[in-house]
């Protein structure tokens, strides 16, 4: 994955850079879960344990996304088929 040609706006100045190919990241975790993905042969313990930990809570999230959506497509679903009903 080429990281060339990436541009982040002045306003959100990068905090950390990959210490292998020194890309910037707006923040610690997407930091961490570059290395795991993009540089995994070349972490420490402690970064790997970092990568997992981070890697979890990224799919929990994720997964709090996929049902909030598919609640909400459900709501609009059964929220038309009445309007429909009730109109028609």
């Amino acid at each position: 994955m080429s990281y060339e040609g990436t541009i982040i706006s002045q306003s959100e100045s990068p905090t950390v850079r990959c210490d292998y190919c020194r890309h910037p990241f707006p923040t610690t975790d997407r930091l961490v879960l570059h290395k795991g993905i993009e540089h995994p042969q070349q972490l420490n313990d402690s970064e790997e344990k970092a990568f997992f930990s981070a890697q979890a809570d990224e799919e929990d999230e994720l997964r709090t996304l996929r049902l909030k959506a598919l609640g909400g497509l459900v709501l609009l679903y059964f929220g038309l088929l009445f309007m429909y009903a009730i109109f028609a």
